[in-house]
């Protein structure tokens, strides 16, 4: 591939010019001429291909196979807030671990007839009201983990000796 560029009569440029163009054809047939090397002599597969060196951080390719959203609930939970349901009196089926169309109409009686927003859905405020819930669910926001480090850090956490 010849790398000559045709001018009508001798120009005279400046070196600097002369110079960084002469760099960016010499630049642009080693990028052009090392990237079909590769790809003429490379025997990993072609998704590897694209990387060129750059790393990125270890969180971001997990965080792209991560699901989104609230996971559904095991059968054995439906079976046991079906049974939960049943014993308040909103579900009048035998429990069978489905998040079918008669639990979600049971879910909303009992959300209903207990001041809840009737959705259907689980939250935590009908689980409490079912039993089957925290304590402390839907009151506040949550709060962090506590960690060892937090507990023992300050004067005031160290316990005296005795002698």
């Amino acid at each position: 591939m010849p790398l000559f560029l045709a001018l009508p009569k001798p120009m005279r440029l400046p070196k600097t010019t002369s110079l960084a163009l002469t760099l960016l054809i010499a630049a642009g047939a080693g990028v052009s001429g090392a990237s079909a090397a590769q790809t003429a002599n490379s025997s990993k597969p072609a998704a590897r291909q694209h990387h060129s060196g750059v790393h990125h951080a270890k969180y971001s390719r997990r965080a792209s196979h991560r699901v989104r959203g609230q996971k559904a609930p095991e059968p054995a939970r439906i079976s046991e807030i079906q049974s939960a349901l049943a014993k308040d009196g909103s579900f009048s089926g035998s429990p069978n671990g489905k998040w079918d169309g008669p639990t979600v109409d049971a879910m909303k009686k009992f959300q209903e007839s207990h001041g809840l927003t009737a959705t259907g859905k689980l939250d935590a405020k009908t689980l409490q009201k079912l039993g089957l819930g925290s304590q402390t669910a839907g009151l506040a926001a949550p709060m962090p983990p506590v960690n060892s480090s937090s507990l023992t850090s300050g004067p005031s956490a160290s316990v005296p000796r005795r002698q």
